[in-house]
């Protein structure tokens, strides 16, 4: 039901789970364990689920927070929990509060918790293309910086994300990369035709060793391809589904 990094789990103060689809109670397209809010599942399913995951967490559902994710490069620092009806639009979290989980819904992006047990402060991207290269990885460093955290000690930890060999793009998005740093060619492999394929992982990877965080591990698991384990919203598209579960990673520290 869930995956673990090593790198964010300490003997003790956090507690965090990359969740898979597997163990949850929705069904059909959302089987089992959709966390997605915005996604068109029956309210009461998502509900439950997201109360197996606080319970796995160790806090109570109301304290089990997401976000109106946008791909934006926006940051919320978070002192106290909100209803789900009042997230804030944003696409990560920085927090200092033990008891409070910080959950990132994705069907392909990327997933990115970071710890600093020194200073006791936590926090949680959402990383598609898009919010990488406008830097909400950076961002979500600078906060987490404003509540006492150094890069030095902060540990990241990549979720499940679509992997290079069934992550399809155009040329424009290859040259968006480009714009800024041209050394971000090698991020891009031939496809077919005037198609590419974009190493996401690989990007946020070398994006976060240029920030000077402490230690990164990729848990290497791919969304699209293991359909079993993970939702995929590129899946989904492909086989021509009307909707798709959300994965939920979440970090906390624990009281």
């Amino acid at each position: 039901m869930l995956i673990r990094s090593p790198l964010l789990s300490p003997p003790n103060g956090v507690s965090h789970a990359f969740f898979t689809r597997e163990g949850g109670r929705s069904n059909g397209l959302y089987a089992s364990l959709n966390g997605g809010l915005g996604s068109a599942d029956e309210p009461v399913r998502i509900i439950e689920n997201r109360a197996l995951m606080a319970r796995t967490l160790g806090v109570t559902p109301k304290r089990f927070l997401s976000l109106k994710q946008v791909h934006s490069q926006d940051v919320v620092v978070v002192e106290e929990p909100w209803d789900d009806g009042a997230r804030p639009t944003a696409d990560a979290m920085v927090s200092a509060r033990p008891g409070i989980a910080l959950a990132i819904a994705t069907a392909d992006c990327a997933p990115v918790l970071f710890v600093d047990t020194r200073a006791g402060v936590i926090g949680a991207a959402h990383a598609g293309w898009r919010g990488a290269l406008a830097g909400v990885l950076d961002a979500t460093i600078a906060r987490m910086e404003g509540l006492g955290a150094r890069r030095a000690d902060i540990a990241a930890a990549l979720g499940p994300t679509i992997s290079q060999p069934n992550y399809e793009v155009g040329p424009e998005l290859r040259e968006a990369f480009l714009a800024g740093d041209a050394s971000a060619a090698r991020y891009f492999a031939p496809g077919e035709g005037d198609r590419l394929l974009f190493d996401l992982p690989g990007y946020i990877g070398a994006r976060l060793a240029a920030l000077g965080v402490g230690a990164f591990e990729d848990v290497r698991r791919c969304t699209y391809a293991e359909d079993e384990r993970f939702f995929s919203y590129r899946r989904a598209t492909h086989r021509a589904e009307p909707d798709y579960g959300r994965l939920i990673s979440s970090i906390a520290l624990t009281p």
